[in-house]
């Protein structure tokens, strides 16, 4: 590359970062439209920059704009594979369309680059709200349709049995008190099989040993302590900051280097988040 060129693409450059910065000075005032239009010049001049098009794609999202934000950051992974919030982003678009799996997974794929880079960022945790969000829609829809199939599948088996009984007590010169209970206990015990079947889809108390014991909520990101209690990453990163350097339960001197994460815990949440999706309903 000549003196020149390399001249031309260094205030290119310079130029885009300038941009960049009134783009972000218009999102912080909610002029979008003026930021977008920063951003777009930036990219102009700099169309491998990834964070120009996430930029302008978080701007889309807030003007509702979701086939353009998905557009954005397509381009912006096709740069950076690990871009979190590209990842964030064209996850929320798809499940404006109601692509529920390639929505969520998209979200799963920011939230495991998310908590590498930084359990503690706030985005973190915005992603796992809009996650579990979508995980709950999901489960709702698939729900109520597994409900639905239920109770139509009970109400035929009902109106066989029903006439299965009506057919053999037609036959019989006497209807005995035996037979009436057989039918009785016939009726009982299908309830029973379909209650049971049903039971995935009820709301029960989620299991204390997948839930943290400071928040008492189910566990998103288990880590283990050396005094063997396992806690929620994020809340104890914050403990270890703000009130000390010690092991909330034990009181054991602890530092942030002595968490390993509790893999099987987080296996364990992972099965029973898929077996019970109510349970990503947030409070």
């Amino acid at each position: 590359m000549s003196p020149i060129s390399r001249g031309t693409t260094k205030a290119a450059s310079e130029q885009a970062e300038l941009l960049k910065q009134d783009g972000n000075l218009y999102f912080s005032k909610d002029r979008f439209g003026a930021a977008i239009d920063a951003y777009t010049e930036a990219i102009t001049l700099c169309p491998n920059v990834p964070v120009y098009w996430t930029n302008r794609a978080l701007c889309h999202r807030k003007r509702n704009e979701w086939q353009r934000a998905e557009e954005d950051c397509r381009k912006a992974l096709q740069l950076d594979s690990n871009s979190v919030k590209a990842h964030y982003i064209l996850g929320l678009a798809l499940l404006q369309r109601e692509e529920y799996a390639e929505g969520v997974q998209q979200l799963e794929k920011a939230l495991d680059l998310g908590r590498g880079a930084n359990p503690m960022s706030y985005m973190v945790e915005e992603i796992w709200l809009e996650l579990a969000k979508a995980k709950y829609l999901e489960w709702e829809h698939a729900s109520s349709k597994r409900s639905w199939r239920l109770q139509n599948l009970k109400e035929t088996c009902e109106k066989a049995l029903v006439e299965q009984y009506l057919l053999d007590t037609s036959q019989a010169e006497v209807v005995t008190d035996e037979a009436r209970n057989a039918h009785l206990k016939n009726l009982d015990l299908l309830g029973q099989i379909f209650n049971k079947a049903a039971e995935a889809d009820t709301p029960v108390e989620v299991p204390d040993y997948l839930c943290c014991k400071i928040t008492l909520d189910i566990f998103r990101d288990p880590v283990i302590t050396p005094s063997g209690v396992t806690y929620e990453r994020k809340v104890l990163l914050d403990h270890l900051q703000k009130v000390g350097k010690f092991d909330p339960i034990t009181r054991e001197p602890l530092d942030q280097r002595q968490l390993i994460p509790n893999l099987a815990i987080k296996e364990a949440v992972r099965v029973y988040l898929n077996e019970h999706g109510w349970a990503y309903k947030m409070e």
